[in-house]
């Protein structure tokens, strides 16, 4: 999360977690052995907050002469099949007509671009390898997936089965999750812990910038166990007193929580009109802006909004609409009420093109409504079939 140069940017390097050398160095070498024309596969294993996320973002901006593509498992989406895979082919579908015909036509059923009877999920995991060769024949190829302990499972399945037979064809695929995966098992792992209490101290010292009692800086870092996030999220807005006992209390939430409850503290702080272009940013998982740009219309919402969000540090609104962390996607969505989050999908829906992405919206709309509804579940039996 803390960085070892003051802007590494500015020298053209890519941003390195404090305290994580060696990780990095793995990253590197891997890099190495796909410029070399080799393929690898690592998941990079830890609890929320740990670094996961900033090692996977020094990766990316180490392959500045790659070709990246990124996916984030979202929780609700866990039972969209193929969904995550979705976010990764999906730019690589220019080259769906290389594959042989059996292939290209598994892959096409999956994604809902022809109609057919259920895939294959061998020829599936067959046709991803194949198009990873194919994407890769140009340039060396990265794929990067975030948060994959709430991938789908059909997604999962068929990320491994292509991981496990990368040879030499210049790619390589990241997975960062908070727990070991069934289905990654086999694959090389990094399991990521808590920073040494040296390199906790220091990422402390950015964020508390007031004499701090030695006792008190020691206790800290130990109740959060030297997780990067939490030095740099729980004593945000704590003052000297509020610090004096650590962050310990009776029935305290779970780390991951008081990090949630951290990002919360700075949403409810915006405005209203800010509040909710973020929970439709949450509610839509692939990050496309024009999709968000699209609601947030349908809502009264400006720019300025997004402009509040950016400046709070929880979200950049870009090529992409990423958040500063999953967690703060998390803490987002499961603040709303039901009533915004299911106007937010409702909106997303609405403005969803049902030819493009038609089982994407059957899901908002699914997810916008708490009645049965005969014409949703026929939507949703469509692409189900």
């Amino acid at each position: 999360m803390g960085r070892v140069a003051a802007n590494p940017a500015r020298h053209g390097l890519p941003h390195m977690p404090r305290g994580r050398g060696g990780e990095c160095a793995t990253l590197d070498g891997l890099l190495e052995g796909v410029r070399g024309g080799r393929s690898a596969a690592l998941v990079v294993c830890g609890e929320a907050g740990v670094g996961k996320t900033a090692l996977l973002r020094y990766a990316v901006e180490s392959a500045a002469d790659m070709r990246v593509v990124r996916a984030v498992g979202v929780e609700s989406e866990m039972e969209l099949a193929f969904a995550a895979l979705h976010q990764l082919c999906g730019p690589l579908l220019d080259r769906l007509g290389h594959l042989p015909d059996p292939q290209r036509d598994a892959l096409g059923t999956a994604f809902g671009l022809i109609t057919g009877a259920a895939p294959d999920r061998f020829l599936v995991g067959l046709a991803v390898l194949s198009l990873l060769s194919e994407a890769a024949e140009e340039r060396p190829l990265i794929w990067v997936v975030d948060d994959a302990q709430w991938l789908d499972r059909a997604s999962a399945q068929v990320l491994a089965f292509a991981a496990r037979r990368l040879l030499a064809e210049s790619v390589l695929i990241l997975f960062a999750t908070r727990e070991a995966h069934a289905d990654f098992r086999g694959l090389p792992e990094l399991a990521l812990g808590g920073l040494r209490d040296a390199d906790a101290r220091e990422l402390l010292a950015q964020v508390v910038r007031w004499p701090l009692d030695e006792r008190v800086r020691d206790r800290i870092v130990a109740e959060t166990g030297g997780n990067p996030l939490a030095l740099l999220e729980l004593p945000r807005g704590l003052s000297p007193a509020e610090l004096a006992g650590g962050f310990d209390v009776p029935d305290a939430l779970p780390l991951s929580g008081r990090i949630e409850d951290s990002f919360l503290r700075r949403m409810n702080g915006l405005p209203a009109p800010t509040r909710l272009l973020l929970l439709v940013a949450a509610a839509e998982p692939t990050g496309d802006p024009a999709l968000v740009w699209r609601a947030a219309a349908q809502l009264g919402l400006g720019i300025g909004a997004a402009g509040d969000a950016e400046a709070a540090g929880l979200v950049t609104f870009g090529a992409r609409v990423r958040f500063r962390h999953p967690l703060v996607r998390s803490a987002v969505y499961r603040a709303a009420s039901r009533e915004d989050r299911q106007q937010a999908h409702r909106v997303l829906a609405e403005v969803t093109d049902p030819r493009v992405d038609p089982d994407r919206r059957a899901w908002h709309r699914a997810q916008a409504t708490s009645d049965p509804d005969e014409d949703i579940a026929a939507e949703l039996e469509r692409p189900a079939r």
